[in-house]
This record gives C-alpha cells, sequence and structure tokens, in this order.
C-alpha cells in the first residue's frame, strides 16, 4: 500500500530538514532521499548558474548524493526504482523529458554538470573517469617493455615452486606489460606473487645495464605495513640474488607515495610535469582506492613505469567517491588486451594443521557467491574455527563479551607492565589477536555500545581508571592525518604505563612503532571495537563481526565478506539468520560509468 506525498518521514523542526527548500527539493528532503547539505548545493548552483527547473535541481542534489555515498555518477533511467527509506509515493519526474531538462540546463552547457546517456556526474568525478579510462588504455596501446626471455625463464623456474603455475603465469604476465591488475580472494598468493614479480622484474632491469627504482604503497598506513611485512617475509624464503633485489624495500601510503602539498588536499608533488621516478610502483588493496586517488595515481607515472594493482574487488570499496578495482575487473573481462590476472588457488595455511585455512575459505567463497544457505550450514556447523551467536541467545553473547574484554584485558595488564621503551612492536602485535567489528558507529550493534561494554569490563576486572582519558591499556584509533607526528587516519594504538608511572602512547603507523606523550596527540578515540570500514587492510588471529538488524543500509555481501576475511584463524558472526541473509542478498550499489567505458574503448 502506498501512501500519498504529505505523508512524509521528516517535519519542519528536524535538523535534516532544510526549510527554505522549493518544489521538488523540499519534497524529496522530506522523504529523507536527499539531505539538507545536498539541498543547499544544488539551490546555490542553480542561483550562480540561473537555472531554477525543480527537476534540473533535483538531479543536481542527487549528483551530490550520489558522490557523498561513494558513487561517481547517478542514473537518472534507473533512480526512481531505487529502495527509498520513506513510505511515501514520491513525485519522480519522467523520462525522457528529465534528461532532456537536464541536457538543455544551463549548467550542463557550462560544464558543471555532465551528461552521458542517462548518467549524470559533477564535473569533477566526470572528467576524473574519463581521465582514468585514457590513461590505463593509453599504458595497453605503448610498446610493451623489453623483456629478455632466457632471463626471464631462468627467474621463473628459479622462483616459483611447483604447484604456483597461477602465480607464475602472473609474473610472467607482469614482466611483459606495463600494467597488471592482480586479483584473488585471502590466501591465494597475492603478496607472494608480489614480491616474486618484483623480483624478476628487477632482474630485467639490472640485465639491462639499470639498478631497478621500486616503490611499495598502500591506501592507508595498515594495508602499508602488512604489505611491507608481507614482501619481507616471503623475500626470507628467496635465493640469495633474489632476497637482494626486494629485501628492505619500504612501503608508504598513497598519499606519501605522491608527496603532500600543505596547499592542496586533493594535489600531489608528483603529477605529469613531475612524475614519480620509479621504475615499478605496486599498489596494494585497490579496492580502497578512490576514482580520485586512482587519476592521481597514473598521472604521476612515467610511461616507461610498471605498474601492479593488488587488491580484492569483492572486498568493500572506498570511503570516497568509486569502485575503481571493481571496475577494473568488469570494463576489462571481454577485452583481449586485459590486464587483469586473477589468482583462484589458494596457499596459505592460517593454521598449523591448515583446518583454520579450509573452513575460513569456505566461508569467504561461499559469502562472494551468494550461497546463503552455504554460510548458514558452515555457520551452524560450529567448530573451533567459524561460531553463530543469535542476539537474543543471552548466554552465548555474555560469553562472547568476556571472551572480547579478555583479550583486551590482556593488553590491558601488559601496559600496566611496560617498562622498555625500545620494545614498541610486542603490545602492538597483540592488539592484532583480537578484533571486534560493527558495521555501526553508534546504536545497539554499533562500535560507539561495545566500546562502553569492554571498557567497563576492563575497568572492572583491571582496576584501571576508565574515567580517565589516558589510562593504560586504552587501545585508541587515529581518526585525523597528523603529518608533523608521522601518524595517519586508521592508524591505531595502546596507552601505556611507564615504570615513573608516566603515561606513553605506543601507535603502529605505517613501518614504524612510535611512543608520544599523549599531550601531543589530537583526533584520537577508543577502540575496542572499529567499523569494517576502518579495518581493511589488516588481519587479526581472531575476529568477531557483530551484524546490524536486517533493516541496516549498511547491511551488505560486501561488508560481511570483508569482516570475515580480516580473519586468520578463527571468526564469530553476531547476528540474526535474517540479518545473514540480508546481508548476502543486499550488494553495494555505486553508479559509474568506468566499467562501460573501459569495454567501449578500442
Amino acid at each position: 500500500m502506498t501512501t500519498g506525498p504529505d505523508e512524509l518521514l521528516l517535519d519542519d523542526h528536524d535538523r535534516r530538514v532544510a526549510r527554505r527548500a522549493p518544489g521538488l527539493l523540499a519534497t524529496f528532503n522530506r522523504a529523507s532521499v536527499i539531505e539538507a547539505s545536498d539541498v543547499h548545493v544544488a539551490t546555490r548552483l542553480g542561483a550562480l548558474g540561473e537555472e531554477a527547473d525543480p527537476a534540473v535541481l533535483l538531479a543536481v542534489a542527487l549528483a551530490v548524493r550520489a558522490a557523498r555515498s561513494g558513487a561517481v555518477c547517478v542514473d537518472l533511467a534507473a533512480i526512481a526504482e531505487q529502495p527509498v527509506e520513506t513510505t511515501a509515493e514520491l513525485p519522480w519526474p519522467t523520462q525522457p523529458g528529465w534528461g532532456a531538462a537536464v541536457a538543455a540546463s544551463a549548467l550542463t552547457v557550462r560544464g558543471v554538470l555532465r551528461l552521458e546517456g542517462s548518467l549524470l556526474y559533477l564535473d569533477r568525478h566526470h572528467r576524473e573517469e574519463r581521465q582514468v579510462c585514457d590513461d590505463l588504455i593509453t599504458r595497453l596501446r605503448q610498446r610493451p617493455p623489453e623483456v629478455d626471455p632466457v632471463v626471464r625463464d631462468a627467474g621463473v623456474a628459479r622462483l616459483f615452486k611447483p604447484g604456483w603455475e597461477q602465480q607464475r603465469a602472473a609474473a610472467v604476465t607482469a614482466v611483459g606489460q606495463w600494467t597488471t591488475v592482480l586479483t584473488g580472494g585471502p590466501g591465494t598468493g597475492k603478496t607472494a606473487s608480489v614480491a616474486r614479480m618484483v623480483a624478476l622484474v628487477a632482474e630485467q632491469l639490472e640485465h639491462g645495464g639499470r639498478a631497478p627504482r621500486i616503490a611499495l604503497a598502500a591506501p592507508t598506513g595498515k594495508a602499508s605495513a602488512r604489505l611491507q611485512e608481507s614482501v619481507a617475509r616471503e623475500a626470507e624464503a628467496l635465493e640469495p640474488q633474489d632476497r637482494a633485489r626486494v629485501d628492505g624495500l619500504r612501503s608508504s601510503t598513497l598519499h606519501r607515495l605522491l608527496g603532500w602539498r600543505p596547499d592542496s588536499g586533493t594535489r600531489f608533488r608528483h603529477h605529469r610535469g613531475n612524475p614519480l621516478p620509479y621504475d615499478v610502483v605496486v599498489v596494494d588493496e585497490v579496492s580502497m582506492v578512490s576514482l580520485s586517488q586512482m587519476a592521481r595515481l597514473l598521472e604521476a607515472l612515467r610511461p616507461t613505469t610498471r605498474l601492479v594493482l593488488v587488491g580484492d574487488p569483492d572486498q568493500l570499496a572506498s570511503v570516497e567517491a568509486g569502485a575503481v578495482l571493481a571496475d577494473l575487473v568488469a570494463g576489462f573481462s571481454d577485452r583481449a588486451d586485459s590486464p587483469v590476472v586473477r589468482l583462484t588457488e589458494r596457499h596459505r595455511t592460517r593454521a598449523a594443521d591448515g583446518t583454520a585455512a579450509v573452513e575460513l575459505d569456505e566461508l569467504a567463497d561461499a559469502l562472494r557467491d551468494g550461497n546463503a544457505d552455504l554460510v548458514l550450514d558452515l555457520l551452524r556447523g560450529g567448530s573451533a574455527v567459524t561460531r553463530w551467536v543469535e542476539p537474543n541467545d543471552a548466554e552465548a553473547l555474555a560469553g562472547v563479551r568476556a571472551e572480547v574484554a579478555e583479550a583486551a584485558i590482556a593488553v590491558t595488564r601488559n601496559a600496566l607492565a611496560f617498562n622498555d621503551p625500545d620494545d614498541r612492536t610486542a603490545i602492538t602485535r597483540q592488539l592484532d589477536e583480537h578484533r571486534l567489528l560493527c558495521a555501526h558507529r553508534e546504536g545497539p550493534f554499533g562500535v560507539g555500545s561495545w566500546n562502553r561494554q569492554v571498557e567497563q569490563l576492563v575497568g572492572d576486572r583491571t582496576g584501571v581508571s576508565i574515567y580517565d582519558e589516558w589510562y593504560a591499556g586504552r587501545q585508541v584509533l587515529v581518526t585525523s592525518n597528523d603529518r608533523g607526528l608521522g601518524i595517519s587516519n586508521g592508524d591505531i594504538g595502546v596507552v601505556v604505563r611507564l615504570p615513573d608511572r608516566r603515561h606513553r602512547v605506543v601507535i603502529r603507523t605505517g613501518t614504524e612503532t612510535k611512543l608520544f606523550a599523549p599531550t601531543r596527540l589530537s583526533g584520537i578515540e577508543t577502540v575496542y571495537a572499529m567499523t569494517v570500514h576502518k579495518s581493511q587492510g589488516s588481519e587479526a588471529r581472531a575476529v568477531t563481526v557483530v551484524l546490524p538488524d536486517n533493516d541496516s543500509a549498511l547491511l551488505t555481501r560486501e561488508l560481511f565478506y570483508t569482516a570475515v576475511t580480516r580473519a586468520r584463524e578463527r571468526v564469530t558472526i553476531v547476528g540474526s539468520e535474517s540479518a545473514v541473509r540480508g546481508a548476502i542478498a543486499h550488494r553495494v550499489q555505486r553508479a559509474s560509468g568506468l566499467a562501460g567505458r573501459i569495454a567501449g574503448s578500442s
């Protein structure tokens, strides 16, 4: 049953309402389809461009909303069919008249808006999408790098043991082209392939008389540190000549690689006029890279730089606009010149007997494939690896709280006994023993609620005063970049007590572990629990995933899959059957023209 347009969700006193919004903007704002900020941008652009058509202003507001929610554009032909959080019957403009009005608008004529078919872009995202496509296709059309096949084949035989045929083929492919997109799920040997791939390319460059210049990068400090540690670990297994080629490589965040500029938050020191000096650039966790970041990276590369993009396209996309990795995989899927290599064979064991690897991989595969019945069967099986707890099972839920608290209490006890400022890595590694992940920040299933519960249990069991801002054992998350201190949004740490009873904060940032006086830090929050988005680029031995109710807009297959694949040995799912099924059924929808643009480029 539908209701009339007067039965809307928000009234004039709600802070989300733009009370002076005209016509359609007011109707859609009060129906919670667009927010006050979207209305304000649309009306301001309309005033500047002398555009008063209500349908055009609604399209502008929807394009702004799309960018805010992670999409690159809005599909005017499909937007009316998408679910919205209202029971009202909305007066959507009809096609083709809506598209024609937008096409004829002064905002479109002046380039503020860009319309391609039914896809409406804000100018910046349109330019970036075209640039990413053009730069990638240009790199594909270049004459391939010169390769000595004898040196290559000897290197491949030396670097890849039998049974690693997919990884061997990926490395051969990467040596012979300027761009490689290496994808695969957890345990498929992406990082192992990267280390050996880099060694293989470095050998080719050395054979040509050049000392190779290699850069490793990732979107966040956590992901950067994990990449460097993984490559260093793989280097230990290589023969001496290959180990020398990759040993000691340092990884950085993508922003640091491109070069911060104090006068700009969107532009960097390296660009087309001042390209990066490297022969090889490897970027890990590319699913987290936004459209803008990819545009800045591609324009900063020399034509003769080999680019290797690594990631899992089934994970959550960037919190900013774009789903670049998924778009690249989809766009190149039917092209004969595709640079995409997908690894499917697994080689990693997370436990000594390999049991954890098998069970976690089965769960991850079922999630990726959208097989809800199999996911539920695996969770119902109940083992030392996978566990399912219904929210209404008070006894089981109390057990989860106790387990989460025990992990936090163990960190607190070591923080109270901390006596060597030069030995900082052990206590930060302990943070990777267990991770509690939520979809929401607030609400009964959110980070805030779980943080308060765990913090109270820690205080009760250890006697630390949790009402002091800085107490030993407080686990913290950095929420803003501080270039002066060298810490980044997403870095984690813990407060420790020195023998003289002063408090310090140990923070793992990038590839280093640093010690700070609390007074030097800002943008810090407690993190006994964190959002799934914040957990990307990291792993923990055990992971507890708290799913929200089935009606949550954040409950998606990508979120569920990303959370489960953070676990190395054990995962606990807290959620109802309807939440599990709802998450698997709901896919992230991000409007973008990049995949189609790549597929159609000749």
